[in-house]
Order: structure tokens, then sequence, then C-alpha cells
């Protein structure tokens, strides 16, 4: 892993485990990715400032394709919530 950091109380919004399926498998492999510091579908900027949020304490968000849709993972910046959700749920 190359970083490290909490995810808090994991939550996931209808949307998001509409567009899974209902498969909470697939949504965990996705959180696991958002754990180890896969970012998924971001830009190179985007990819930096969440490496240099784990050390600041901003907000941190991955953004991956599923089922041919975007799908946003994203940990609070206190670390207590990270939640799993659409675009357009935000």
């Amino acid at each position: 892993m190359k970083n490290s950091f909490r995810l808090g109380q994991v939550c996931a919004t209808q949307g998001a485990i509409t567009l899974s399926d209902n498969n909470p498998t697939l949504l965990r492999s996705l959180l696991r990715r958002h754990a180890s510091g896969d970012w998924g579908e971001l830009c190179d900027n985007d990819k930096q400032a969440n490496d240099d949020a784990i050390l600041n304490g901003d907000r941190i968000l991955s953004s991956y394709q599923l089922n041919g849709e975007n799908i946003w993972i994203i940990t609070e910046h206190d670390r207590t919530v990270t939640t799993i959700l659409l675009p357009k749920e935000y």
C-alpha cells in the first residue's frame, strides 16, 4: 500500500448500490483500490492532490468506471466517513 489513511465509517448511496447491481463485493473492491491509493480515473493533478491530502488532512476523492458510469469514493478531511456515490448524488 503506497499510502495509508483511515476510512472511518463507510457508507454507500442508493445510486451506488443500484449501479453495482446490489453487489457488495464489487463495492468493496473499489473501496480497496481507494484505500490503497489507486485513485482511478483522475488527472495527474488530482491524483497528486489526493497524495498531498493524505499528509495535510484534506478530502480524498477517487473516481472509477462501473457499468459504463462514473462512481466516486470520497473520504472526508477528518477521516470519519467514506462515502461511495454517484456524481449526480453529490
